[in-house]
């Protein structure tokens, strides 16, 4: 579905990517994880287009996106849901949900896929006149993902969707990875928390300084040393077991 080919960017001097080779296949979440400032959410924006590589190829669906403008990026499918959340604190719940419906293809099923994602997210319903601003962190967090949702997503990049979380919200944060991936999402998971990205995901990439370091399948990863001296052992969250992870649906979140 996705290749990045030799892909690099820098900000002005600064070499920010360095000839990043990355795949995803259809249906897959893979995991993206280093450290803060290693290149985690330069990659996302390059991908989506908020930043210019300065050389390689990247590919979607078969055909060429580096240097697409931001907008025809994501009318594409590839849906960003940024770092931070970033909401809009002065539009209610069901503005900031109209909001991801903005592209034509998103748009044209606008009222179903509010309906959908009410259904995953119920508090999302009962906060829809409430200004996104006044939701907790957590709250913030599925308005975010609905926010995505609405935009109709064949490919999801996120980027550091725990962030500042609590460990109670991080595991609903998890089942709505899992309901991302049962409605055929392909996502692609920044994480600084390793744990909880390789734990989700099948595949997972170790970038560091801007290039990719390590690539490999997830429970390889878990049990690599360099990977546990570096990312692991440093959470004490726990995730839900597998069969809940599998049918589970968000129904509150603090």
């Amino acid at each position: 579905m996705l290749r990045l080919e030799k892909v690099s960017a820098a900000y002005g001097a600064v070499d920010a990517l360095r000839e990043i080779d990355l795949s995803i296949e259809t249906g897959e979440i893979v995991a993206l994880i280093g450290s803060n400032g290693a290149g985690k959410s330069t990659l996302l924006k390059t991908i989506s287009g908020l930043v210019r590589p300065s050389t390689g190829m990247i590919e979607f669906l078969g055909a060429p996106i580096a240097g697409l403008p931001p907008e025809h990026i994501v009318e594409l499918g590839i849906i960003q849901v940024p770092e931070g959340r970033r909401v809009f604190p002065r539009l209610t719940v069901h503005q900031n949900l109209s909001a991801g419906a903005y592209s034509p293809r998103a748009h044209r099923a606008e009222r179903a896929t509010r309906e959908r994602v009410f259904a995953a997210f119920p508090r999302l319903y009962e906060r829809r006149r409430q200004l996104a601003g006044s939701l907790s962190g957590g709250e913030q967090q599925m308005l975010a993902f609905g926010r995505a949702m609405m935009a109709q997503p064949i490919l999801l990049l996120l980027d550091e969707p725990s962030l500042g979380l609590a460990p109670i919200i991080v595991e609903e944060v998890v089942k709505s990875i899992e309901h991302f991936r049962a409605d055929g999402v392909t996502i692609l998971l920044v994480e600084q928390n390793a744990e909880l990205a390789l734990q989700v995901a099948s595949r997972g990439y170790v970038i560091e300084t801007g290039s990719i370091v390590l690539a490999d399948s997830s429970e390889r990863l878990l049990q690599d040393p360099q990977v546990w001296a570096s990312y692991l052992g440093q959470e004490d969250w726990e995730l839900p077991a597998p069969a809940q992870l599998g049918s589970s649906r968000p129904s509150s979140i603090a």
